[in-house]
């Protein structure tokens, strides 16, 4: 009882409009997850609604960096829509593959650039408080990392999500969206199962998208 009390004490003052966006963000969220982890091609379409909704949330209660995140995560969806629709030969679709040592340092590189410039925008706009703000941008640069290697089909971005999930658990618990908390709960636990599916599968052309 005094879980669940504390699971909806922080939306009491919220309007229902929010809780009910929050829940059908989170709800295409984990469907995104999910397909993704069945290497899927609906992870696209899915993630695209529920990033679209979290801009619009996050936006409202001023998580700058979180708000980046959705925002980019809506951007590299239809990249990642092209790549994973391109073909190694008439008939299949490209493989999961593990990420080359070039990959790594645009990873590497696009980790550093994230952080600087998720910094200057909360330096620009007067956001930076407290550790909280510190570790927004760090699960930022991490998510967004994450991202670019799922859009490339890395087997390496499932290792992102799982640190930036764990991080984000308590993270969104503290700021009061506790739906979104269990939600990346959720998300680790898939993001653990899918690396181990993900290897199975590794280098692998697939005949179909819809699975």
């Amino acid at each position: 009882m005094d879980f669940f009390q504390e699971l909806v004490e922080p939306y009491q003052e919220t309007p229902l409009l929010f809780i009910v966006l929050e829940a059908i963000g989170v709800f295409f969220g984990l469907l995104s997850v999910l397909f993704s982890k069945r290497d899927n091609i609906l992870v696209f379409p899915t993630g695209m609604i529920s990033t679209l909704i979290f801009v619009y949330l996050l936006w409202y209660y001023q998580l700058l960096g979180d708000m980046l995140i959705n925002s980019y995560y809506f951007i590299m969806s239809i990249y990642g829509w092209y790549v994973w629709t391109r073909k190694v030969d008439e008939a299949l679709y490209i493989p999961i593959t593990k990420a080359s040592f070039k990959e790594w340092k645009t990873a590497i590189f696009l980790f550093v650039s994230s952080v600087l410039f998720t910094s200057m925008i909360y330096q620009l706009f007067q956001k930076w408080e407290n550790w909280v703000s510190a570790i927004d941008i760090m699960t930022t640069a991490i998510f967004f990392t994450g991202m670019w290697l799922m859009a490339k089909k890395k087997i390496e971005n499932w290792l992102f999500w799982i640190i930036g999930d764990l991080i984000s658990i308590p993270l969104y618990y503290y700021k009061g969206l506790s739906l979104s908390s269990i939600q990346y709960f959720i998300f680790t636990i898939i993001a653990i199962l899918a690396y181990q599916e993900w290897k199975k599968k590794l280098n692998q052309p697939q005949a179909q998208l819809l699975k």
